[in-house]
């Protein structure tokens, strides 16, 4: 009979916001003899919490959306709850930058290194620093933050610098909404990152690293925070004979703060907002001194290159795009979550072949957060790297992900995007700050029914003279998802402005809710649920849509779906 001999609970945020604290608690309070660990984040987020169990001959089995009933079944190797990895994701067999996420104990040095940690360091601190820069650059690594700059040029110009002090900061802000890369790498592998920090600073002769991270990542800071301490103590931040100092700095969330300039403004202590530059940041940044900035999942690459080798890593990956990427898959598909995958490969395979999304129901992906762009389903045969994605007007982005259903309009998806990166600018650029605006507020006369056909013809035109007058990626990238909507679904936008109307039934502006009175019970929950009291009717009950606020609140608690949306005036 098989025997336990060791026990993982997933207990990064997504495990921890589906409950995985009361599971590793159960675990620990029943299980005396076998060890029991918190571990992080495997990916697959849709099936949280998830158990890990190591066997002396099965290997490893996993058990899906455990709860703390469920521990006896578990100890005993019960069938209930047992999970399966989909088809899709069996065939990841290249995960690099991930291997060690959900396998270590995020804080413990000793997992770390056991699992191959710091020999990159061991080696790079036996190499000449431009030979480590040259392994960088042999790589083919770019910058994984959004830009695709090769990482070993930025290093170089770092490298090349005679200064009393230079900075190094990573870039862990990660404002794109549904993105999670960074955070999970950092909550999961502490360690990773770290070392990626001190390799760079082996080949760079950087005196002071500095981790710039949004506070909403308090799990991520505090591993970092501990991850830090061990380095101290194992004496890991002696580089070349100098003992350098990690700092964690808390950024307030700002989405703006994720341009280099700007995150160096708000670690000075000032607003954050950014500059022209000339002069870059390896030439005058943090406090004047030359500093460089990579983004987390950049760094996390470093210890692989430096392990392995520039040729071994180079073997993955596109003809301009080498290594993985990882994704963060949200939106209208079965499997959300984290992935890893080459570059190179295409939309369709991640989407259909890994999200486990149903072709004939999507319409469009968009890749690059708020300010990418949203690629039509007939173009998924595209493959991911960062200049195919460009040509389509679409960006890598930092690496979010989401898939549109048919169900979903394009018009509110672009005015949803452009809600966000507008109040997000910074305000120093008339053409951001003002350009946006007019933008967003154009959006939103056509998806409540008051636009016009030269409305899109001065969407276009804004959108062009935002992106080219605005000072940094925010305002440049803002127009994006307009742009690429009107590309590729003008007849959505046509709709609306010539008919007023909605076929995807998602402008509230533009739909009724009705009761289906054949389907009707009368049970009333839809009254007792809407918040504006807009149900009503002793023996029929209808809907005052004059005080309907479109909520859909009636429609989710209806046991009889008799309550949907309809055209305006059906």
């Amino acid at each position: 009979m098989s025997k336990i001999v060791k026990i993982r609970v997933g207990t990064a945020s997504c495990g921890i916001a589906a409950n995985a604290g009361a599971v590793l608690e159960a675990f620990q309070n029943t299980v005396k003899d076998i060890p029991v660990e918190g571990t992080g984040c495997i990916g697959h987020c849709y099936a949280e919490p998830l158990v890990e169990v190591l066997t002396d001959d099965q290997g490893s089995i996993y058990y899906s959306h455990v709860k703390p009933a469920d521990v006896e079944n578990i100890l005993a190797l019960g069938e209930t709850g047992r999970f399966v990895i989909p088809e899709g994701r069996r065939k990841l067999e290249l995960v690099k930058v991930l291997a060690l996420a959900g396998h270590v104990d995020p804080v413990s040095y000793e997992d770390y290194v056991a699992n191959g940690g710091y020999k990159g360091l061991e080696r790079a601190l036996s190499m000449a620093p431009g030979d480590v820069v040259q392994e960088v650059l042999d790589s083919g690594l770019r910058g994984r933050g959004g830009g695709g700059f090769p990482t070993g040029r930025k290093w170089s110009f770092l490298a090349a610098k005679q200064a009393e002090e230079k900075i190094i900061i990573c870039n862990a802000d990660e404002g794109d909404p549904g993105a999670f890369m960074d955070r999970s790498l950092m909550e999961s592998v502490p360690h990773q990152v770290l070392e990626g920090m001190l390799i760079a600073a082996a080949a760079t002769g950087a005196t002071r690293l500095f981790i710039y991270c949004r506070a909403e990542y308090p799990l991520a800071i505090k591993h970092l925070n501990i991850a830090i301490k061990q380095v101290y103590e194992q004496k890991r931040n002696v580089i070349r004979g100098r003992e350098l100092e990690i700092v964690i700095k808390e950024g307030a969330g700002a989405f703006v703060c994720g341009e280099e300039t700007a995150l160096i403004a708000s670690l000075e202590g000032r607003r954050g907002q950014p500059r022209f530059r000339p002069p870059f940041p390896t030439d005058s940044g943090w406090k004047k001194y030359p500093t460089m900035i990579n983004n987390v999942e950049t760094f996390g690459n470093v210890p692989l290159i430096l392990r392995d080798g520039a040729a071994e890593y180079a073997k993955v990956g596109s003809e301009g795009s080498k290594g993985t990427k990882l994704f963060a898959l949200a939106g209208d598909l079965k499997y959300p979550g984290l992935v890893e995958v080459p570059m190179g490969v295409t939309l369709a395979e991640i989407v259909f072949g890994i999200g486990g999304a149903d072709p004939n129901e999507v319409k469009a992906v968009q890749t690059g957060g708020p300010s990418g762009g949203c690629i039509p389903v007939e173009l998924f045969n595209t493959p991911v790297d960062y200049d195919s994605l460009r040509s389509l007007g679409a960006i890598m982005g930092s690496g979010g992900m989401i898939v549109i259903g048919k169900h979903r309009c394009m018009v509110e998806t672009a005015r949803y995007f452009l809600d966000f990166t507008h109040r997000e600018s910074c305000g120093k650029c008339t053409f951001c700050r003002v350009g946006t605006t007019r933008m967003y507020e154009t959006l939103c006369r056509i998806t409540e029914g008051k636009g016009q056909e030269s409305d899109l013809d001065l969407l276009e035109d804004l959108g062009k003279k935002v992106r080219a007058g605005s000072l940094c990626g925010l305002g440049q990238t803002a127009p994006n998802p307009v742009l690429a909507t009107l590309r590729y679904f003008r007849n959505e936008y046509l709709e609306h402005v010539r008919e007023h109307s909605c076929t995807a039934l998602a402008c509230p502006a533009l739909v009724d809710v009705k009761i289906d009175l054949s389907k009707c019970i009368h049970c009333k929950l839809c009254v007792k649920t809407c918040p504006a009291e807009a149900i009503a009717g002793e023996d029929v009950l209808a809907v005052d849509n004059s005080k309907c606020v479109r909520c859909n609140s009636c429609i989710e608690v209806c046991p009889k779906k008799a309550i949907s949306r309809v055209k305006r005036g059906e």
